[in-house]
């Protein structure tokens, strides 16, 4: 697995990814950046406290470990302290997600959704969750609607992917959204090798 602090987030095959606190007190956005630039900033009013740093820092490391039972609590009381910031609703979430406690890992991509709406890393989570119970129309339409704000976001273009592919069975889908990918992150030979097999398949050359 690949982990980033901050909002750009890198994700495996099976993807977990951890995100950061922001720390600017301008007002809650999610702003692209400008110049040409791919990417997006988060900026939310509410800074991270100092003393629970350290602690959301040992609650990464252990998520990079595969140790999500033992992040949890330390991400709760996070949460419980420091109410109005979105990176430990998300990172709970995941947190939960892998635990298999769906529903408590929904109602904190929410919470994380109402304080900064259109948050794209929470919004690829809830993607993921709702794939994983089932709901595959309503992960299109969240893909869809945050591609439509960040479409340089390649976590959300790969999801997309094997969202159409594996469970809607839109073979068009998951070629373009993988090609697109493929175009920004050449690096990624798994990706390719999907295309290949999906041209394939079509009677593509």
């Amino acid at each position: 697995f690949a982990f980033a602090l901050g909002c750009a987030v890198v994700e495996a095959p099976t993807p977990k990814a951890v995100t950061g606190p922001a720390t600017d007190a301008k007002p809650k956005t999610v702003t692209r950046l400008e110049a040409g630039r791919s990417g997006f900033i988060i900026t939310e009013a509410l800074k991270f406290p100092a003393p629970w740093r350290e602690d959301f820092q040992r609650a990464v490391v252990l998520m990079q470990e595969d140790q999500e039972e033992q992040a949890i609590p330390v991400l709760e009381e996070i949460v419980r302290q420091s109410p109005g910031v979105t990176a430990p609703y998300i990172n709970l979430a995941m947190a939960y997600r892998h635990a298999g406690e769906f529903d408590r890992a929904e109602e904190l991509l929410q919470v994380a959704l109402e304080l900064v709406p259109d948050h794209p890393v929470a919004n690829n989570e809830y993607g993921l969750l709702l794939r994983q119970t089932g709901r595959f129309k309503e992960a299109r339409d969240i893909y869809e609607s945050t591609l439509r704000l960040f479409p340089e976001y390649l976590p959300v273009r790969r999801n997309l992917g094997i969202l159409c592919e594996l469970y809607l069975d839109d073979t068009a889908c998951a070629v373009e959204q993988y090609t697109f990918y493929n175009q920004v992150n050449p690096q990624d030979k798994t990706v390719a090798l999907w295309i290949a097999d999906l041209n394939l398949r079509l009677g593509r050359n």
